[in-house]
């Protein structure tokens, strides 16, 4: 077979495995509900401009992929696969373009390499398969920078597809994009003292194609909302990243165990070509090894010294590291690739051994029941990965270097989806699914769902329908601001309204439905799981 008709095959294989697996999971709270719900309220609506969450507004994130969910529900329905299918593809994607990318600037191999690696790393692969909005910002920065590199070729028109990559990533997640990009070509210059980039950015054509793409939405959804811009570029963006507002303070050194562990299987390999990135001497040409290292040190940087983070906010590096772990993965050494592996050999082991332990975390929440499978999955999972890992290890010492490391990729891509699909058996912990599949044939168009004193974020995506929030505003504080009637403030008023209505239901925390049985609320319980208890008013 040629070379180009295995880089179709392998293709092939990944994107039945990487679409396959979609619909497998029950959509799990906070985001991968938040998300799908927004996107099913478009629809419902009609309304495309505005975004709302439970049918309140909400100007967190701007609006791409909730439109591109929105019109996947239209296509094909509202299923879990639909809900994550923008994820899914932005990453599949993500994947063929470093392949693309790695070819052009360091050869075939490499490409091949690139694409390998990044498809099995942790994180990469996790965040391609939970609905999040990173993965598609990930994505179009991935084609930003990668467009600004072929552009450093000579071909201009690279340029302006790195424009409109841009404006699609400040569409998908904000102006961070424009920070990050700008801060690492600012950077590069200053470290090279190479100026030469700048004359090739297609300002003229380039920024207006950026602001036919990106101005729109921004514009129209302020006329109509007036409150939306200092919400969104102020809150969202300046005090997000200044104060602990959101409550997601962690230290500095937050994302250096998060980029170890999110690395896996190539973790060592990983760290050892960003050290080799940087050339020993100045060299006259463009440096793309090294501007994909400053690409690297920044969007790691920048979101360090953030005050907001998540696990995920560094993975629009990956997609760079994979081009630079390729790069050195064709030169690697015999002996590296060994030693490499038989670090990723006792990894496997310590999670084998630990696999089963998983079990004796169960408690109230996540019961035995839920956690004894799981952690038979994890096992699983850890096997496979081990014994990938020694099959590698058989084939470098046959000197078969290439295959070892596509072995290596394949069981760790296995292991990862194995953990990944395992965690369904957590769905009752981790998702409404089970108890709105319950009270939804109770249900009628009419009947009022008070949510008291909680929000669960996949319970409207799995009724079909929002709920009225009781006592509790979390991320819907803004939209509530504008909105006040959309709520019940306090507990008095939800016992006014509940004794009034002739049929109603309620969902809430087993240790509230206990207190408010205790006080005499009529109500009986219909639905319930470890974590929700779903009621419905009963005649005094």
């Amino acid at each position: 077979m040629s070379r180009q008709g295995r880089v179709f095959a392998a293709l092939l294989a990944l994107a039945l495995v990487w679409f396959g697996t979609l619909d497998y999971r029950k959509l799990v709270k906070p985001d991968e509900g938040r998300y799908a719900e927004i996107a099913r309220e478009m629809v419902v609506s009609g309304d495309w401009l505005t975004p709302h969450l439970n049918d309140i507004k909400y100007f967190e994130k701007p609006p791409l992929q909730y439109w591109t969910t929105a019109a996947a529900y239209e296509m094909f329905g509202e299923h879990e696969w639909t809900a994550r299918l923008w994820t899914a593809l932005t990453g599949f994607l993500g994947v063929v373009l470093a392949w693309s990318a790695g070819r052009r600037l360091f050869g075939p191999t490499t490409g091949a390499l690139a694409a390998t690696t990044l498809a099995s790393m942790l994180l990469y692969l996790a965040m391609g398969h939970i609905n999040t909005l990173d993965m598609g910002f990930g994505f179009f920065l991935e084609v930003a920078v990668f467009g600004f590199l072929f552009a450093q070729e000579g071909k201009r028109h690279w340029m302006l597809i790195a424009w409109a990559a841009l404006a699609f990533a400040v569409l998908s997640k904000g102006i961070a994009a424009l920070v990050l990009t700008g801060g690492t070509v600012v950077l590069y210059s200053l470290s090279t003292r190479d100026f030469s980039p700048w004359r090739r950015f297609e300002f003229v054509r380039g920024l207006p194609l950026f602001l036919l793409i990106a101005a729109p939405w921004f514009i129209e959804v302020s006329l109509a909302n007036p409150e939306f811009p200092h919400f969104f570029f102020i809150h969202e963006h300046f005090e997000r990243f200044l104060t602990k507002v959101h409550h997601r303070y962690q230290p500095a050194w937050y994302f250096i165990p998060i980029l170890l562990l999110g690395a896996l299987p190539w973790t060592t390999m990983a760290l050892q070509a960003l050290g080799q990135a940087w050339p020993r001497r100045v060299l006259p040409e463009f440096q793309s090894r090294r501007f994909l290292l400053l690409w690297c040190a920044v969007v790691f940087g920048f979101f360090s010294v953030s005050s907001s983070k998540l696990p995920s906010y560094i993975l629009p590096l990956f997609p760079a590291l994979a081009l630079l772990l390729g790069d050195m993965l064709n030169r690697i050494t015999r002996k590296a690739l060994l030693a490499h592996l038989a670090f990723v050999a006792a990894v496997a082991l310590a999670c084998l051994a630990l696999a089963p332990s998983v079990a004796g975390r169960a408690d109230a929440i996540t019961p035995i029941e839920m956690v004894g499978p799981y952690a038979e999955w994890l096992t699983i999972a850890a096997a496979i990965w081990l014994a990938g890992t020694l099959a590698a290890i058989a084939l470098v010492w046959r000197n078969r270097k290439t295959t070892a490391i596509v072995t290596l990729a394949v069981a760790s891509l296995l292991a990862w989806f194995g953990a990944l699909l395992g965690h369904e058996n957590l769905n009752a912990s981790s998702s409404a699914y089970q108890v709105a599949m319950q009270a939804k044939p109770l249900l009628n168009t009419n009947v009022p769902f008070y949510s008291f004193r909680m929000y669960d974020q996949t319970l409207p995506f799995y009724l079909q329908r929002t709920v009225t929030l009781v006592a509790y505003q979390d991320e819907m504080a803004f939209g509530l601001e504008q909105e006040p009637g959309k709520w019940v403030p306090s507990e008095d008023e939800f016992k006014r309204r509940w004794n009034a209505d002739v049929d109603a239901f309620a969902i809430m925390e087993p240790d509230e439905y206990r207190t408010l049985r205790q006080a005499g609320w009529p109500m009986i319980e219909v639905a319930r799981d470890t974590r929700r208890v779903i009621v419905r008013k009963t005649s005094p």
